[in-house]
């Protein structure tokens, strides 16, 4: 890579952090972390605000928007092939927003990709176990709570068909044994929990925050599943 397209890639980046450290962009771009701060000075001289927060890292400041970025044709069809993946194991609710973000990438590529990519899409054909039942929209308002940390409210059915309501503070999403299961501290069993997302019949977010000031890391928890990652 050289040195123009890696500041571009320093650039995007520290767009797609909040914070970004000098070892993380180093061992990405496979450089010193003294060249890192050559590079960050040269985005700099350039007039780009790039700004550093002691113990958190190098950041964009909040007024600077990139260009519309253009992309490959390689980059264009990966994000298709993805589309099919999108399609074939993730709920309804992300199916729609991940349409809707490629729709927007591809009204910005060039004539000759677009026919590519029509055609391509044409001839990409993924086959679903019938096992796996994704006929529900959760995903992302799951997403957006742990983001946020809020609370969720969840209706679940348990292996027994027996509905109970549930109080939930969500810190993660894990997809094994074909599902993706919640991961949360359950406010009835005073543990966490681990939820199938297609047995949840109801979901609510109050916008409240979490009631527990510290949650296990999800990779800890994780070590209690049944399969390894």
């Amino acid at each position: 890579m050289n040195r123009i397209d890696r500041l571009l890639g320093i650039l995007t980046y520290l767009q797609s952090k909040r914070y970004v450290t000098a070892g993380a962009i180093a061992d990405k771009f496979g450089i010193s972390v003294r060249t890192v701060y050559r590079d960050v000075k040269a985005l700099c001289e350039q007039g780009i605000p790039v700004s550093f927060e002691p113990n958190k890292g190098y950041f964009i400041m909040q007024e600077y928007f990139l260009p519309p970025v253009s992309f490959t044709t390689d980059e264009a069809n990966a994000m298709l092939l993805m589309e099919t993946l999108v399609r074939g194991f993730a709920d309804k609710s992300i199916r729609d927003n991940y349409s809707s973000a490629l729709n927007k990438i591809k009204a910005g590529l060039r004539l000759s990709q677009k026919e590519s990519i029509e055609l391509l899409s044409n001839n990409i054909k993924l086959q679903i176990p019938e096992c796996f039942n994704a006929d529900y929209e959760y995903l992302s308002a799951i997403q957006n709570a742990v983001a946020r940390k809020n609370v969720l409210q969840i209706s679940y059915n348990n292996t027994k068909g027996e509905t109970t309501q549930r109080t939930v503070e969500p810190i993660g999403l894990v997809f094994y044994a074909l599902n993706w299961h919640l991961i949360a501290w359950c406010a009835l069993r005073k543990d966490y929990r681990d939820f199938r997302v297609s047995r949840i019949t109801g979901l609510h977010n109050n916008q409240q925050p979490f009631t527990q000031a510290r949650h296990i890391e999800l990779n800890e928890y994780m070590k209690q599943l049944p399969v390894n990652y």
